[in-house]
């Protein structure tokens, strides 16, 4: 059975009530993936918060009865908690309270599938879960069974901190190994041009991965449904091809936890050539959602990576003035529906475009009856020209340096 929630946000003023509006929205959106039901919500304007509280005794008090009225067993609070003000909360209203960390976490926690996404979720629940110890106090005998106790579970969670912190040693171990194995991965296809997805969570990076890949990763309406960076071949040209990346969604304020723990599948964005950023046209909150990205770009070390900003779900906006407003306010971004189909050929050629001012022109001369080595440089790039003169042929490739760099070395070696 699902909980039944109420939410809770503080604004510091009037006017930054719209703003915890929009953010209790989406915390609701965050509780609904988690499996719970959004009966009420509360936004409180408080200039100054309370130490012990955050909301103040008499509010506190409020919500209990509140509680009681709509049988609530769960309040979720859209700003973050102490552990002491957890505890006191939980006293006073008498059912269970997490904060928005916590719903983020559960649902990672819901939607890992794979070991690594398991053990990094695992890995971002324990740092965040060690830190909150003291404030957790008996209800530590209660995790393991609704929205924002998935993942480790009771068993693990009902430990000491000495055990908790020989989890996270062994966790961060494994994650360090697979880490590694990622780096090897990467240096065989350093050769190849890499290219990341990313965007705010839900704005259909899978989705175009899909089908500029031809793949059949998972497509879902609900957060973070993409947790495992997932590599595919995209064929940009006849001879040129680049790894094009699916990365796990961003959101505001990511928790910091797992921005660490999930460091190795964010390293895939931080060693792409190019970034191209999904924002959903169709939200309201897009602009605000492109911000977030950037700011969890910035904070992962991949802020000043060439990027291509494109506008998706065009489908889903029947007043041409606001996709004309954004054409004037992004002169510069690609407006495309991956799920039909349209401006796909508008961001390829633009991909095309960043491609080819990546690439170089060499010449090789090889033998003319080296018919090995003439298919091997057609393979590494695009011939723009052949001439044969007294027994050789003089070759033209335009290519990416580091692979025309293989290819002459590949040549030295077969007259050596």
């Amino acid at each position: 059975m699902s909980s039944r929630v109420l939410l809770v946000g503080v604004a510091r003023s009037t006017r930054q009530r719209w703003a915890k509006a929009e953010a209790l929205a989406e915390l609701a959106a965050l509780t609904k993936t988690a499996g719970g039901t959004v009966v009420e919500r509360l936004i409180q304007v408080r200039p100054r918060l309370e130490s012990a509280t955050l909301i103040g005794k008499g509010k506190a008090e409020e919500i209990r009865r509140i509680c009681e009225n709509y049988r609530i067993d769960l309040v979720v609070f859209e700003d973050a908690l102490t552990p002491t003000q957890l505890r006191n909360l939980e006293d006073i209203i008498g059912v269970r309270v997490i904060d928005r960390a916590a719903v983020i976490l559960d649902i990672f926690a819901l939607h890992a599938r794979t070991a690594e996404a398991k053990a990094q979720v695992e890995l971002a629940q324990l740092e965040y879960i060690k830190t909150r110890l003291t404030g957790l106090g008996v209800e530590m005998s209660r995790l393991g069974g609704g929205i924002g106790t998935r993942g480790p579970g009771e068993t693990k969670l009902e430990v000491d901190r000495r055990r908790i912190e020989q989890r996270i040693t062994s966790l961060r171990r494994e994650l360090n190994r697979i880490e590694q194995e990622r780096q090897v991965q990467r240096k065989r296809r350093d050769a190849i041009l890499e290219i990341a997805l990313v965007g705010y969570t839900n704005a259909g990076k899978s989705t175009l991965f899909n089908r500029l890949t031809s793949a059949f990763v998972r497509v879902s309406e609900q957060l973070f449904a993409t947790l495992d960076a997932t590599s595919r071949v995209y064929q940009i040209h006849p001879q040129v091809k680049a790894v094009l990346t699916d990365t796990v969604g961003f959101i505001r304020n990511l928790p910091l936890q797992l921005v660490a723990s999930f460091r190795s599948t964010l390293a895939e964005i931080r060693e792409a050539e190019l970034v191209l950023h999904i924002a959903d046209i169709s939200d309201p909150r897009v602009e605000s959602q492109i911000d977030a990205v950037n700011e969890n770009l910035a904070l992962i070390g991949a802020g000043d990576k060439p990027n291509i900003l494109v506008f998706n779900k065009i489908d889903r906006v029947f007043d041409d003035a606001i996709i004309a407003r954004f054409r004037q306010h992004y002169p510069k971004a690609v407006f495309i529906s991956a799920l039909t189909g349209a401006g796909i050929d508008k961001l390829q050629e633009q991909i095309c475009d960043f491609v080819s001012q990546q690439m170089v022109e060499r010449i090789f001369i090889i033998p003319e009856n080296r018919w090995d080595l003439l298919t091997r440089v057609k393979k590494v790039g695009i011939l723009v020209s052949e001439q044969l003169r007294n027994g050789k042929r003089r070759l033209k490739v335009r290519g990416f340096p580091a692979e025309l760099g293989r290819l002459s070395k590949a040549i030295k070696r077969a007259f050596t």
